[in-house]
């Protein structure tokens, strides 16, 4: 075997780009996804806790001033 055989050859600059940019969007979409799951998850947890009403305070009546 020569040393020809055994070095890697060199890529060109559009491969390079095009690998760069498979793993960019591998990474994007991986992200995606797994922020999709939490919001799926999160979603789930929020709706299957009980639903609180807030409590209304009554409403205190006015004093009117006789002039």
């Amino acid at each position: 075997m020569s040393d020809a055989e055994l070095t890697p050859r060199r890529r060109s600059l559009v491969e390079k780009r095009a690998a760069t940019d498979a793993a960019a969007l591998a990474i994007i979409d991986k992200e995606a996804a797994d922020r999709e799951k939490k919001t799926e998850r999160l979603r789930a947890l929020r709706l299957a806790q009980p639903v609180a009403v807030p409590e209304t305070k009554p409403k205190r009546s006015r004093k009117v001033s006789k002039t």
